[in-house]
């Protein structure tokens, strides 16, 4: 099998695949094609009433014109033309309808499928990427199925009607016709593969596009406090004239195979204005016939120019479907277990590291053999240096990602058997960054838990020791946070994140360096409050300043992925030469 056929195969296979994925395009279709074969026959109509109307109407008995007949003709012709003009309309209103409906399902799908992929899997890819999947690619079939593929559905019956109906009249100038458009096809055909093939170039680098666009504007505060907009401005040109470069390989491709039909389409002509004269002065063919032809001629070369627009609207299609058919063949990692999943027993939850080990995809170890266990209702510190695996020791307690050997257990249940609403209802996590959501902080706070008053927003904030900061933002609870929470300080955004925690009530609590953004004054303030707010509940907390290790109940100290130390601060600061003795050292250093 030639590369030629091998991709249209696959484009083929990929189409199949991808209107798969639709079933609502399915609604509805026997009526939307009935509707298409009426309005198909009706375009047909002119020319046989053109006929009809020169050879019987005008060229009469006798050689007078027949006015009755004319006159019954051109009514006849305009209320089929209404019907099918009718039928037309109904059916790309159906086909719009239908094929909006499954492109915003695909969309959700989509969405929600690189949602539910892992947190590891998301950081392996640029957030343009993805956002791309499910906005330029999956507009790039939207454009093919609302316009290339009515276009290619009407045209494609239109082109059968139309050469049946040739055929009828001349089967010789019919084969002329066919002989002339044989090179287009050709032509068209070897294009193929290499359009095919730039089509998905041109994918590929408008996620590259929005991949630099987002990491400049989001990136800004960076950029200009190193004086670095002309460098970053020379990236991004560089991206864009990538993609400016790819466009335009794509449409000079584009262009030659719908000159090549402009081609095909006057050869057509001519050829056949000639052997009709010659088949006219033969006695071969009237003049009506002769006219009529023409008009068919016109109408199948129509649908044959524009199939080369509609070629190149199907291959971004084909583009954008394999780009989000990657992303939905891409398997969850940490997947729900769904209805095999099991709860969580109820109290509070201890925990289980037996035997952990995490590696990055062909990286090394981060963790090496992790085997601890932390009692329930019990305050863990995690300390370490940078890099020593604290962040991954929260992500995999939380099953933000899945061990690479071993097992995490909460309360003897494995993880991995346990269904997402137990395991989130019952575990929050609160990120170094604190994320919060273009709204107000009552709405980012209620984020875990919808049903919350204002009154019992108020008590949480007064519970936490907040009330005061709160009243002194503009619009307390109803202050706007900003995208991303930028409205707001990095300590302040975390400190709307921690309330967000305080109401989910969890009955595990993990905190990843989540005051490390806070003043002082505050997070004396605020470990005040989390003694109250972690008593009965069990805590672990990834510290970054040692106040936390101080005030918890047990520190567990990783070096370079392994558990070295365990114990209360106050023994294991006894030893001043041991990685806790030295990072306490430190940190008092820093804090003087």
């Amino acid at each position: 099998m030639t590369e030629a056929a091998t991709a249209s195969e696959s484009s083929w296979k990929t189409l199949r695949r991808g209107l798969a994925l639709s079933p609502e395009l399915r609604t509805g279709l026997i009526g939307t094609l009935a509707l298409a074969i009426v309005s198909m026959i009706g375009r047909a109509v002119v020319p046989v009433a053109i006929q009809q109307g020169i050879d019987k109407g005008i060229r009469g008995t006798g050689g007078a014109p027949d006015l009755a007949l004319i006159a019954a003709i051109a009514t006849i012709t305009v209320g089929i033309l209404v019907i099918t003009t009718t039928c037309g309309y109904w059916m790309m209103r159906r086909l719009f309808t239908v094929s909006e409906t499954a492109l915003a399902s695909l969309r959700v799908r989509t969405f929600r499928h690189i949602h539910d992929l892992s947190m590891l899997h998301q950081q392996t890819q640029r957030r343009g990427v993805l956002v791309a999947r499910v906005t330029s690619d999956v507009d790039s079939i939207t454009q093919f199925l609302q316009w290339g593929g009515v276009i290619l559905l009407v045209n494609s019956g239109q082109l059968i009607v139309t050469a049946l109906v040739m055929s009828f009249y001349s089967w010789k100038l019919t084969l002329v016709v066919l002989v002339s458009f044989l090179p287009a096809v050709f032509v068209v055909k070897a294009f193929q593969k290499r359009l095919s093939a730039s089509a998905a170039e041109v994918r590929k680098r408008v996620g590259m596009l929005y991949g630099a666009v987002s990491e400049a504007v989001v990136g800004a505060t960076v950029i200009r406090a190193y004086g670095v907009g002309e460098r970053t401005q020379s990236k991004l040109d560089e991206t864009i004239d990538t993609y400016q470069k790819a466009q335009k390989r794509t449409m000079r491709m584009s262009v030659t195979s719908f000159s090549t039909g402009e081609i095909a389409a006057g050869l057509a002509l001519g050829a056949v204005v000639v052997v009709g004269v010659l088949l006219g002065v033969d006695n071969q063919l009237e003049v009506g016939e002769l006219a009529a032809f023409l008009f068919l001629v016109t109408l199948f070369i129509q649908p044959v120019q524009i199939a080369t627009e509609v070629l190149n609207e199907a291959q971004n299609a084909v583009a954008g479907w394999r780009r989000v058919l990657d992303v939905l063949d891409e398997a969850p990692d940490v997947a729900d277990p769904g209805v095999n999943g099991v709860d969580l027993p109820p109290g509070a939850l201890d925990v289980r590291f037996d035997r952990v080990s995490f590696h990055y995809p062909d990286g090394p170890r981060v963790l090496h053999e992790v085997d601890l266990e932390i009692a329930a209702k019990t305050k863990v510190a995690v300390v370490g240096e940078t890099g020593s695996g604290k962040t991954t020791f929260a992500k995999l307690l939380t099953r933000l990602m899945d061990p690479s050997e071993g097992e995490v257990l909460l309360s003897g249940v494995a993880l991995r058997t346990l269904s997402f609403g137990s395991l989130r209802s019952r575990v929050v996590m609160v990120p170094q960054d604190g994320f919060l959501f273009d709204d107000t902080i009552a709405a980012n706070v209620r984020f875990a838990k919808p049903d919350l008053t204002d009154e019992q927003l108020w008590l949480a904030f007064t519970e936490l020791g907040l009330a005061d900061w709160l009243a002194g933002l503009p619009e307390d609870l109803q202050t706007r946070v900003g995208e991303r929470g930028e409205a707001l300080s990095v300590g302040e955004r975390q400190l709307v994140a921690l309330a967000r925690a305080y109401v989910a009530d969890p009955d595990l609590l993990v905190l990843d360096e989540a005051t490390s953004a806070v003043d002082p004054a505050t997070e004396v303030r605020l470990q005040r409050t989390l003694d109250a707010v972690t008593r009965g509940r069990t805590t672990v907390a990834i510290a970054h300043r040692l106040s936390t290790a101080q005030a918890a109940d047990e520190v567990i100290v990783v070096d370079k992925g392994v558990v070295v130390q365990r114990g209360p601060h106050h023994e294991l600061v006894q030893d001043p030469d041991s990685i806790y003795g030295r990072l306490y050292a430190s940190w008092l250093e820093q804090t003087r």
